[in-house]
Formats: structure tokens, C-alpha cells, sequence
């Protein structure tokens, strides 16, 4: 299986694939998510460290049975070779209706095929009131093409 753009990555194809995760984390579809990444991928997300898509699809299941209204933007950071890293922030409430912002950054290694082997996301999360939220887009779904990128200022 194929999943370009493929490495030696350029900034604009860095750039594709950036925002190519971000809709896909942003569908809120573990199984269309985890299609993404190696069969043998290996994660670390914040103090969990696991291996594999069926991993992948149960993490994301759980994420997102408790991160209710979740939405993301994901900015390219630096790139080299097979490499992609970038900021996002994401924001998202909890069962009893308190809201958080996290931030955080993510190093990616891709294959020759495009799939993603190795992702580590190191991630801090700090609540917000519901009018301090940032990201109001229909969700789940991608974020509007008129909505910019974390720009310059992100905080």
C-alpha cells in the first residue's frame, strides 16, 4: 500500500501531509486514522507507548470517547528526508462540559511508501472557558480552508 506524497519530502509535500493527517484526526475515524501508519508503527502519546494499528484504532477509540467536540490544526514545523515534524494544537471538552486546549508537537518517520512508522507527540493540556474557544467549525469533518493555520502568535 501506497499513501503519498512519498519522502524525500519537500516543504510543500511536508505541508500536504501535515494537513492530510489533520483532516483525517480530524474525521474522528480510528480506522480510517490508523490506515495511515505501518502495520508495525510504533507511538509514544504522551505517557503511553504502543506498537501496531489495532493499538492505534483501540487509543484513538478511547481518545475519543473522552475528548467530546474535537477539533484540530496541525502546523508543519520542519522536515527532512523521511522526516516531518509539527505543532497543532486541538481543542475539546470533557463529559461534564469543561473545555481544554491542548498543545503540542509531534515527530513523525515515514517509509518509502508513505506510511508512517514512527510517531512520538509530546502534548500539555490546559482548560479554557467555552468563550475562550478558538476552533468552531462542524465537526467531525475538516477544517474549512478559510480557517487559517495557528499563524505566528499560536497562544
Amino acid at each position: 500500500m501506497s499513501r503519498p506524497p512519498l519522502p524525500p519530502f519537500t516543504r510543500e509535500t511536508a505541508a500536504q501531509k501535515a494537513r492530510m493527517a489533520e483532516d483525517a484526526w480530524n474525521s474522528r475515524d480510528p480506522v480510517r486514522v490508523s490506515l495511515a501508519y505501518t502495520e508495525d508503527s510504533r507511538w509514544r502519546n504522551r505517557s503511553e507507548v504502543f506498537q501496531g494499528r489495532e493499538a492505534i484504532v483501540a487509543f484513538l477509540t478511547r481518545k475519543w470517547e473522552k475528548e467530546h467536540d474535537y477539533r484540530l490544526i496541525k502546523d508543519l514545523w520542519a522536515f527532512d528526508d523521511n522526516r516531518i515534524a509539527v505543532r497543532f494544537q486541538y481543542e475539546w471538552h470533557d463529559a461534564g462540559g469543561q473545555w481544554y486546549r491542548s498543545y503540542g508537537n509531534e515527530q513523525w518517520e515515514f517509509d518509502e511508501h508513505g506510511l508512517m512508522r514512527r510517531r512520538e507527540a509530546s502534548i500539555n493540556d490546559i482548560a479554557i472557558a467555552e468563550k475562550d474557544r478558538r476552533f468552531h467549525w462542524a465537526a467531525p469533518g475538516p477544517r474549512p480552508a478559510d480557517v487559517p493555520g495557528l499563524g505566528t502568535d499560536p497562544f
